[in-house]
């Protein structure tokens, strides 16, 4: 299907802002230099965030998991968070090496407003730093420190107009392929859905940490 002609584009600084108009005053001192009460608060309850991360070969954007206070709040400005056994691909690592820049998108079930971090970030392999991060007698992979450059909540309307919470809105499982008949298409070749969904679900069960 081809892309439909375009009329109209915003190429500029001034342009975007001409369109949009003046930042909401809420909205432009709302962002703080370091975590606070609140922004702790939401963290510590926050068993999800999305990691953004950008190099010279492009963007990515990470999802990272685990029970509510995985991400350790070291001081106002430090968090902690453990790399848990995953497909080795680490794209988002290997674009911090080249550019530590990272955005974090924290949120908490049940509560529509999200929580925006951004800050730069390094990769750490001390075995200190990961004995602090252990679960069930397993260390992480590695552990990434992530100075905190600025802070802010995101009002709640995308998780509003998304009903993202609601369990009305959730989809039924059998209505998506599973993962192990999606990897079998799309790799292509031989692989039998049944057994790659076997590997996916071992996994599952003995290497989430």
């Amino acid at each position: 299907m081809a892309e439909p002609e375009i009329a109209a584009q915003i190429d500029t600084q001034e342009e975007l802002r001409a369109h949009y108009g003046e930042v909401n005053y809420r909205a432009r001192l709302k962002q703080l230099p370091k975590l606070e009460k609140h922004s702790k608060r939401f963290i510590s309850l926050s068993p999800f965030f999305v990691l953004s991360t950008a190099s010279s070969r492009g963007t990515d954007a990470s999802p990272r998991g685990d029970a509510p206070g995985f991400v350790k709040i070291l001081d106002d400005r430090t968090l902690a968070i453990p790399d848990r056994p995953g497909n080795n691909r680490v794209d988002s690592f290997s674009n911090i090496l080249e550019n530590p820049s990272v955005g974090l998108l924290f949120l908490v079930p049940g509560i529509n407003e999200t929580l925006r971090v951004n800050g730069r970030a390094r990769v750490t392999t001390d075995p200190a730093v990961l004995a602090g991060h252990a679960f069930q007698g397993k260390l992480p992979r590695s552990v990434m420190l992530v100075e905190v450059e600025e802070v802010f909540l995101h009002c709640a309307k995308a998780l509003m107009r998304s009903k993202l919470w609601d369990p009305s809105r959730h989809v039924e499982r059998k209505d998506f392929p599973s993962m192990g008949e999606c990897l079998a298409e799309q790799i292509g070749g031989s692989l039998d859905p049944r057994k790659v969904e076997e590997e996916v679900f071992e996994g599952y069960r003995n290497n989430l940490y």
